[in-house]
Order: C-alpha cells, then structure tokens, then sequence
C-alpha cells in the first residue's frame, strides 16, 4: 500500500453532524450496498438521487460525496473509508449475468390509448396504419431513451399476454395499465389486472387522457384501490402516472418510473449462453414465406443458427430489427423478425436454438407427444393435493349475474386444509371464454361456471390445452366438490357412454333363462355383460344388466349392428315387441 493511501487511511474524510448517528463509507459504493448500509429498501435511494438529478440503478456506483448527501437524507453523518478493493474487483470475474433491457407489456380497455402511448414514445405513428386505430396484431418495438434500451410488447388483449405464459412463456417484466381518465375501470381493464397479477408481474399504472374536460383521475385510483391496487400516494407499491399520450405529457415521468422498477427487479441475462426466447408473432408472408418475430430471452441469436419453435425448425436465413433493418445479431431483450423457419409457430411458442438440422428435425417430432395434456380435473388435483404437489387451487369463475359472484367467490375461499387453499383469481360474470381458458392453462387452475356455459371455441380450446371446465347450477354442490378437492378425497364420477341399441323383434321362453328376447341390432354393438336400459315409448321401464347373449344356440361375447341375436336380463323377461334397448357402459370422468 503507497504511502499516500496510508496517509488517507489515517486521515479519513469526515462530514460529522454530531447529533446524528455515524457511518462509513468507501469513496465508491453501489445504490445497493448504500441501502443495506443505510437499512432501507434500494428504490428509496433510488428516489432520492433522482430528486437530485441523478439516474442511476442498483448495481451503479456513486462516488463518496453524492453517497454522503443521500446518507444525511435518511438521517446519517458519513464519514470515507479507503477500502481493499481485491476482493471486490474479483467478484464479478466469475458472474456470466449482464443487465439486459426490460421488457414492458402495455395493457388496458380497448381505446384507452395503448398504441398511442407507444407512439408518443418511440416518436413513430403506428396507430395511423392500424386498422380503426385499434391494434389489431402484437408488436415488439425496442427504443432508447437517455441511453438506456427499453423494449415494449404492444398487445391487442391480456389474452396474448396469457396465451405465452400458458406455453411456457413468461416474456414480461413489468405491465403498463393503461386507463382513460374520463372512462375509468373498465371490465377489460379489471381482466388485465388479474391476468398480470396471476403472472405475478409488476404494475405500473398510467391514468391516460388527463387533458380531456371530463377526466377524473381520484376516481380511477378510488376503482383501483376497490380492485386492490394501492397507488404509492395513498400508501400503496403500485406506481401510479398520469399522462397525455396525444399531447405526450408526462411521458418522461412515466419512462423514469419504468426504469426505477426495472433496477429495483435488477433484470440480467448471459448473452454468451446458446440463444432461447419467445415467439411474439408469426405469419405467413406471400412473398418471404413464414415470418416470426422473435424476443430473446437469453444467449444471443445469429444469422444462420439453427432455431426450433414447437413443432417448426429452421435456420435462419435473415433478420430484421423492429425498423425493418438487417442485423447479424440479435442480444436480450432484442426483438427480430427472422427468416428461414419452415413453418408458422405459435404465439407463445418457446424457441431455442439447436447444433444441426437433425436434433431441430428430432426435437420438432417430439413436441406433438410433449404437447398432449392430461385436463386439471378436480379429481386430478385432489389426488396431487393429497401427494403434496399442489398448495393452492387456482379457480376462474364465471356465474351468470353479477350478484352471484361475491357470494360464490367467498364461499370458495373460506374452504380449504393446512395442506391447501382455493383461490379465485377472475371473476366475472357472462359466459366462459377462451380467456378464461388461457388464464387457467398458464396458472395450472380450472374454470368453474355456475350456471354460466363456454362461449363457441372455448370448450375446444380447454381440451388442446388440457383444462378442465366444471358447472354447476346448485352452490353446495360446488362447495362440496371444491372443498373435497382440497381435502384429497374427492371420489370419482362416472359418465354413462352409450354403446349400441337394439329393437326387440320377437319373444321367446327358455327353460332356464324365462323369457328372451329376440333383437335385432340397430347401432353399435351388444356385448356380454354390458349395462341394459329398456325403453318403450320413450320412457325407460327398467334398468338392468345383460345376462346372456347367444346367436344361432351359441353363446357369444358380442354382436355388431346389421345383426339379430336373443338375449336375457338379469330380473326382467317383461318384453314387448317393438322395445328398445340400450347398452352403455360407465366411463370415469373428469
């Protein structure tokens, strides 16, 4: 150690206030160690060097004298310290994690002014080429503000949003709410919410349209509050900024806050690892063939690496930043549009890049077999639940009017063991939708309707992504499912699958069996053993199970339609000609 350093050791720089508690600090120091030293949370230090004027993250260093007067706002006199470096400046040798961008996800009720915020940002004019200046497909767009990236999904609905975590997917960092002052909390707006707060994102709110004559922004923050969003002025976390997307006021403002929640999440990445991210969207192109527009996640992805993207592969021949300029490379947090994959993947769809065309040719075969899914059923779950696998029931529920909700949604909640707790992420009233769906596909939960049916396409989409829809129209018949469920004791239900039917012809005594029937089979089959219901006139007049079935004096195990055989039931020879009989057999059920 030089002499002058041993000269400033022992005499150390000092901004004594005697009345305050005294700390010591180096002549460099990251916000994050500022804090842990000062005992308070890093966004809190973060403030206060914004209010001074200075932009900085958690993992940035200050120098001594910035770091004295943030002490002194928290109540501490510092004095400088000349610390061994060493240590220090070795500690990030090993550390392949670099600070990436962060991606933002805006959401909101149709309208509100998505779009036009993300105009006002990247000073472009998408909305004008949209159209009915809606978004009508989802956009990735990565802009530079004060030399930070930042990049922005532009989504036409939550459901997008859900559909990539549904697939594995969890391509967000943060969400922007946007809300229209003058309209407040819409139903697609209390739909965003929980669709992010399953996902378990941060939220920052932008109260959109401060200018108009009839905006009221208290009462959005009153509307968030009931929905349970506290704003930081009223003594809540969820950062709340209010803007004028068209005249671009209090866009900085907004940006600042994204930042701040960017360095408190501390978002890193490896660039050096092989290349995987999520597909935002792809199509088919009439002249370029399939387009995929790509978000790296992690690694970074070159021209001419091979991609695989569910069941689609390829290498990839071009690449195109959100501009439509030509770029090699692509780093995290990088959106890009690629040529070269041989097919149109899936929103949502995870890719990854792979050594040679053989392992993308092998991995793109067995994603069919990786994608079949055994439904959430409850009696799946319950089974889970008694394993120790599943904590909490995640339920979507739909009810017919909206004064069914509260109650339901209560007596949903206040069921539940030690082992585990049902919880009601959405609620709403109308009928079941592919949204609802999504959202339970990607929080591995159900969709329960009371007296509420899914609207065309979701009942499809429920059995591809493997989620079990339940109805009831009777409450304690719900509670009791869900509230076994959570015990791990539900038992299970089976349905009647009807497998053949038959007409009795004619009727016939034998000695030992009483009274047979001669039948002649009109659908499917008879089969030995099989469950019997007698119909005549519609009406069923008994129920039994088939005791003999013999063609031509010979007993036989079953008999195909287009074909006459006898058969005998067990406690009934009561035929009439002209009968019907039905056989089915009992299947268990979700």
């Amino acid at each position: 150690m030089s002499n002058k350093k041993m000269h400033s050791l022992a005499n150390q720089k000092e901004t004594n206030h005697p009345a305050l508690p005294q700390i010591e600090l180096p002549p460099s120091i990251t916000v994050k160690r500022l804090a842990d030293t000062l005992k308070v949370e890093p966004v809190k230090v973060i403030k206060q060097l914004m209010r001074k004027g200075i932009m900085a993250n958690v993992n940035q260093a200050i120098d001594f004298d910035t770091a004295t007067t943030v002490a002194l706002d928290f109540g501490y006199s510092a004095r400088e310290k000349i610390e061994l470096q060493i240590l220090s400046s070795l500690e990030g040798l090993g550390d392949k994690l670099q600070i990436r961008s962060p991606v933002i996800t805006v959401m909101g009720h149709v309208d509100h002014g998505k779009t036009t915020l993300l105009d006002a940002i990247r000073k472009t004019n998408v909305t004008a080429h949209e159209a009915g200046a809606i978004t009508q497909h989802i956009g990735a767009y990565q802009t530079t503000v004060d030399g930070r990236k930042i990049t922005f999904l532009d989504t036409p609905g939550h459901e997008a949003f859900t559909a990539m975590r549904a697939r594995g997917a969890q391509a967000t960092d943060i969400v922007v709410l946007v809300i229209a002052a003058d309209d407040g909390v819409m139903p697609q707006t209390v739909e965003a919410i929980d669709h992010a707060k399953a996902a378990k994102v941060p939220i920052v709110v932008a109260i959109n349209k401060i200018d108009k004559p009839d905006a009221n922004p208290e009462r959005v923050k009153q509307q968030l509050t009931d929905l349970g969003l506290i704003i930081e002025e009223w003594g809540g976390d969820v950062v709340c900024v209010p803007i004028s997307a068209k005249k671009e006021q209090g866009i900085s403002d907004l940006l600042e806050n994204l930042f701040l929640v960017a360095d408190i999440l501390e978002l890193k990445a490896d660039p050096n690892c092989t290349a995987e991210g999520v597909v935002i969207e792809a199509k088919l192109d009439k002249t370029k063939g399939p387009l995929a527009t790509l978000l790296i996640q992690k690694g970074t992805l070159e021209v001419s690496n091979i991609v695989v993207a569910g069941n689609t592969w390829g290498k990839i021949k071009a690449m195109f930043n959100d501009k439509g300029k030509g770029i090699k490379k692509a780093e995290p947090s990088t959106p890009v549009k690629v040529l070269g994959i041989n097919g149109v993947p899936r929103s949502g769809e995870i890719f990854t890049v792979v050594t040679d065309e053989h392992q993308a040719r092998s991995t793109g075969d067995k994603y069919a077999v990786m994608r079949v899914r055994e439904p959430l059923s409850l009696s799946t779950l319950s089974s889970q639940i008694s394993a120790g696998k599943v904590k909490e029931l995640n339920v979507i529920l739909k009810t017919d009017v909206q004064g069914s909700i509260e109650p339901i949604k209560n007596s949903i909640e206040r069921l539940g063991t030690e082992k585990a707790r049902a919880k009601v992420i959405h609620a709403a009233s109308g009928s079941i939708t592919e949204s609802d769906v999504l959202l339970a596909s990607a929080s591995k939960g159900i969709v329960i309707g009371f007296n509420s049916d899914p609207a065309p396409g979701a009942q499809q989409l429920a059995e591809a992504e493997g989620v079990s829809i339940q109805r009831y129209d009777v409450i304690y018949r719900l509670e009791e499912d869900v509230g076994k469920t959570l015990k791990g004791m539900l038992e299970p239900t089976y349905a009647e699958v009807l497998g053949g039917r038959a007409e009795v012809r004619a009727i016939f005594t034998a000695s030992k069996y009483g009274k047979v029937a001669g039948v002649y089979v009109k659908e499917g089959k008879v089969w030995r053993d099989a469950k019997v219901k007698v119909l005549r006139q519609n009406k069923v007049v008994c129920e039994s199970r088939l005791s003999s079935l013999r063609r031509f004096k010979e007993g036989v195990t079953e008999v195909v339609a287009g074909l006459e055989c006898g058969i005998g039931m067990e406690g009934f020879t009561d035929f009439y000609t002209g009968d019907i009989i039905e056989f089915y057999r009992k299947e268990r059920v979700s």
